[in-house]
């Protein structure tokens, strides 16, 4: 049995008083929200605080508040149970609601929250294991070693960026409130993160992420397709997210943003742009499912084979763009990965 190492729980009431602590402790400490992705890593000695500083009881955090013609606000302490099944945001933004109901299972939902599912730590098949599992083989960089065990050769981590709801929030144009002890800052979701499996967030680590603010809606069509082995449990292996909009028919603005193929998600510019002023054919979304794959460049370090996640980044970049389009999914895409 995996046991947590000892750490002090410290129960704040309020961020500002979250932000103190974690001040005053430095880098013993770390922010905690539902756990459910920090505690098993403190299991597996992935992250070893000293000081642990609660999120849960700050009341600040939950809830999701405003209006759809003005833009939805997220409390980042908010259960991805509750933005699934959150009223508005169904109606709404049903991308998000989707790709929050397709983390995990149905009890973790119920104590992850969407701010941690944002903030989820990059994930490895030669690091989320075990410490006698990673000692046997040789730590990684990412943790206790000095090299990629993905790529050798390679000067930096390449742990995959497993967030649902990140790629989702990147093509609605969310914005991000962070709180430290320096201030606060608004940030748009797009520049929350880096293409690094080990520094992958843009955020110091005094900084609380607070809310999520998302713009009005005006007409926005969304959609979020997950890949991943089993139905449920399982973190995405290929993650695609699009957002548009239709002005008489014709697309008005456009954003693809894949999750699980890099470190960071990554948006899909030249396909989102492809669309734009254009109508939704069969033969444009074909070219632009295409254009879509491109930036995907999965590595041998999650489940399933990398070429397979490559081939289908653009059957599912063909299957969203088709569903939002009101077309069949295409026969042809299904044997192509058949």
């Amino acid at each position: 049995m995996m046991r947590l190492p000892p750490f002090t729980y410290l129960a704040p009431l309020s961020v500002g008083e979250a932000v103190r602590m974690m001040a005053d402790h430095g880098p013993e400490a770390m922010f905690v929200a539902g756990g459910t992705d920090l505690y098993p890593n403190m299991k597996r000695r992935q992250f070893e605080p000293k000081v642990l500083v609660g999120l849960r009881g700050i009341r600040e955090l939950v809830g999701v508040r405003g209006e759809a013609t003005t833009g939805l606000v997220i409390g980042a302490g908010t259960t991805l149970t509750d933005v699934s099944e959150h009223p508005a945001v169904r109606e709404h933004v049903p991308a998000l609601a989707v790709a929050a109901g397709l983390v995990s299972t149905p009890p973790l939902r119920n104590m992850g929250t969407i701010g941690g599912n944002v903030c989820v730590d990059p994930r490895c098949n030669y690091y989320n294991q075990s410490y006698q599992w990673r000692r046997a083989i040789g730590f990684c960089m990412k943790k206790d070693g000095d090299i990629c065990l993905v790529a050798p050769g390679s000067s930096r981590c390449w742990a995959v960026s497993s967030t649902d709801t990140a790629p989702v929030l990147w093509s609605l144009g969310a914005r991000a409130r962070l709180v430290g002890v320096g201030g606060e800052r608004v940030v748009p979701v797009a520049s929350l993160f880096k293409d690094d499996g080990i520094d992958y967030l843009a955020k110091a680590r005094d900084e609380v992420l607070t809310e999520i603010l998302l713009p009005p809606v005006d007409g926005l069509r969304c959609a979020y397709l997950k890949l991943r082995r089993r139905g449920s449990f399982d973190f995405p292996v290929l993650g695609v997210a699009v957002a548009l909009s239709l002005d008489g028919g014709r697309v008005k603005t456009a954003k693809i943003v894949l999750g699980a193929v890099a470190s960071q998600p990554r948006e899909a510019v030249e396909a989102g742009a492809l669309l734009v002023g254009e109508r939704l054919t069969p033969a444009l979304i074909a070219e632009v499912a295409g254009v879509a794959a491109r930036p995907s460049k999965p590595l041998d370090n999650t489940d399933l084979t990398h070429p397979y996640r490559k081939k289908m980044t653009k059957v599912f970049v063909a299957r969203a763009l088709r569903r939002l389009a009101g077309l069949p999914d295409s026969p042809e895409n299904e044997e192509e990965v058949a």
